[in-house]
């Protein structure tokens, strides 16, 4: 039979005519399409139940074995350069006890104070305050502030903040205020600081 014919006897068929209680008893064209259909159904349902999956699996594992890589090949430069980190460490430690010995003691506050009343009046100022305020307590330090409250001119005072900054001791500066001094000179104004110096926290640490 040619292709022809066997179209034209697709055309003749009705499908209300096939019993599909007996396949068998089918036309061998209509028989032949239907298997090809029930071939390409079953193909589309093992790949939504099975190769699809499949296919999702693999797309994890490959992005698995990209995350690996990267992990691997940081690893391997960290371990190329271990000893140049060693030595850094060992820099930033020399570096950390040196901070730390700048950081005062307890018993090294008044000579702290005295530092900086002495550049006080090394710059022509003339101290109406200067008072430890409450320790703050931060992770790895405490902050000891220190209230300030000097007259003099304008270029003594920022003489004695610079002075104040090049101590030996680390001591920040904070909450400058300036006003006209109530004074005989109408140059002389007066400055509200807050220096705050620090000491090592070492029982935060320690937890």
């Amino acid at each position: 039979m040619s292709l022809s014919d066997s179209l034209d006897s697709l055309r003749k068929i009705d499908i209300s005519d096939l019993d599909f209680n007996n396949v068998g008893s089918w036309p061998a064209a209509v028989k032949f399409i239907a298997g090809v259909l029930l071939l390409v159904l079953v193909l589309a349902l093992g790949y939504n139940f099975h190769l699809k999956d499949l296919q999702v699996q693999l797309e994890s594992r490959q992005s698995e074995e990209g995350a690996l890589k990267q992990q691997f090949a940081t690893k391997a430069f960290q371990a190329a350069n271990l000893e140049a980190y060693k030595a850094q460490m060992e820099e930033m430690e020399i570096s950390f006890g040196a901070l730390l010995k700048q950081l005062p003691s307890d018993t090294e506050v008044p000579g702290l104070l005295e530092d900086i009343t002495r550049t006080g009046l090394g710059s022509g100022l003339e101290f109406e305050e200067i008072k430890l305020l409450p320790e703050v307590t931060q992770q790895f330090y405490i902050e000891l502030p220190i209230q300030i409250k000097v007259v003099g001119a304008y270029h003594d005072l920022a003489t004695f903040v610079s002075g104040v900054a090049s101590l030996p001791r680390i001591v920040t500066l904070h909450n400058f205020e300036l006003v006209p001094a109530r004074t005989d000179s109408a140059s002389k104004l007066r400055m509200n600081i807050l220096a705050k110096t620090y000491r090592y926290n070492d029982k935060g640490v320690q937890q």
